[in-house]
C-alpha cells in the first residue's frame, strides 16, 4: 500500500501537465484556459448596441454594472487626448513586461514562429480590427510605460480602430491630440520610446483596478473608463437607459419648480407613482 502511494504521489506532477498541441506557439491569440472557458458567453455585441450604450450616461452604465455585480470593472483618473469624446468599441487586449535578455530573445523566436511584428505597437497597428479598441496593461508605468507614438496609433486609426485605453503612457500626446475620432486614455505622457516587451496577446490583463477580458465592451470618456462582458449588453442598455429616463424626468420637474427639492430628488412615492403612470402611456 505505501509503495502504491508513493508511486501515485510521483505520479501527479506528470498528470498535472499537458504537452502543448504543435503550432500553439505560433498561435495569434495566447492561450490562456480563463478565454477558452468563457468562449461560449462569449456572444457577439452588435453596432446597434454600441451606438446605444455611446448614448447613455456613464454613471448609469455603472450603476447597471454593479447592480448586475460587476464591480471591479472600473478606472477612474485616465487622460484623454480628445476629452469631450467619447469611447466605445470591443477591447483587443495586449500584455507587457519589462525587458530583460532571456524575454527578449524568447518573444523574437515567437514572432518568427508566428509571422508577427514583435514590436507589439506595430503589431496592433497591422492586425486590429474595425471597432475595436486597444487596450493594454503595461503596469500602470509612466516613463517605463510607453506603449506608442502618432504614427502607430495612425496606422490602427485607419484600420479601424476607435480609440486606445493604457494603463501605462504614450508619447506624440500633441499630434495625438489632433486625431479626431481616436481617444486616447492613458496614465500619462512621456516622450521616451517604448521601453517594454510586449508578451501576450487577447488575454485578461488589468487597467488599474479593473479586469479586462479580450472581446469586453468597453465605454470611455474624460471621466472613467468601464470594461462588461458582451453578454450583459443587453440588461446593461435596459437598465441604464431607464436610469437615464427617470433622471430626466426630475430635470424636468426642477426646472418646472412646482414641487420642492427634496420631493423631487429622489423621486418621492407619489412623483414615482405620476412617473410610473406616464411612461405607461408612452
Amino acid at each position: 500500500m505505501m509503495r502504491l502511494a508513493i508511486a501515485l504521489l510521483a505520479a501527479l506532477p506528470a498528470l498535472a501537465q499537458v504537452a502543448p498541441p504543435a503550432g500553439l506557439r505560433a498561435s495569434r491569440d495566447t492561450f490562456h484556459p480563463v478565454v477558452e472557458v468563457v468562449k461560449p458567453q462569449r456572444v457577439a455585441v452588435t453596432d446597434a448596441q454600441l451606438e446605444q450604450i455611446g448614448k447613455l450616461a456613464l454613471e448609469s452604465i455603472w450603476g447597471a454594472l454593479r447592480s448586475l455585480g460587476y464591480t471591479n470593472c472600473y478606472q477612474a483618473g485616465l487622460q484623454s487626448t480628445r476629452p469631450k469624446e467619447r469611447l466605445v468599441g470591443r477591447a483587443l487586449t495586449i500584455r507587457y513586461l519589462p525587458k530583460r535578455p532571456d524575454l527578449e530573445q524568447a518573444m523574437q523566436q515567437l514572432a518568427k514562429e508566428g509571422d508577427w511584428p514583435v514590436a507589439y505597437n506595430v503589431r496592433a497597428a497591422e492586425e486590429v480590427k474595425p471597432g475595436d479598441v486597444i487596450v493594454v496593461d503595461l503596469g500602470g508605468e509612466v516613463a517605463g510605460g510607453v506603449f506608442f507614438g502618432d504614427i502607430s496609433a495612425l496606422g490602427a486609426q485607419v484600420k479601424g480602430a476607435r480609440g486606445v485605453v493604457l494603463w501605462g503612457s504614450t508619447r506624440d500626446r500633441g499630434e495625438l491630440e489632433n486625431m479626431p475620432g481616436f481617444p486616447v486614455l492613458s496614465v500619462g505622457f512621456d516622450p521616451s520610446a517604448a521601453t517594454q516587451q510586449g508578451v501576450d496577446w487577447n488575454i485578461p490583463i488589468r487597467v488599474g483596478g479593473a479586469t479586462v477580458l479580450p472581446g469586453d465592451i468597453v465605454v470611455a470618456d474624460n471621466e472613467a473608463v468601464l470594461f462588461f462582458p458582451t453578454s450583459i449588453a443587453a440588461q446593461v442598455i435596459e437598465r441604464a437607459t431607464r436610469q437615464d429616463q427617470q433622471e430626466e424626468y426630475e430635470r424636468k420637474l426642477v426646472r418646472e419648480r412646482k414641487y420642492r427639492f427634496r420631493d423631487v430628488y429622489p423621486l418621492n412615492p407619489e412623483l414615482r407613482k405620476k412617473y410610473e403612470e406616464e411612461k405607461k402611456k408612452q
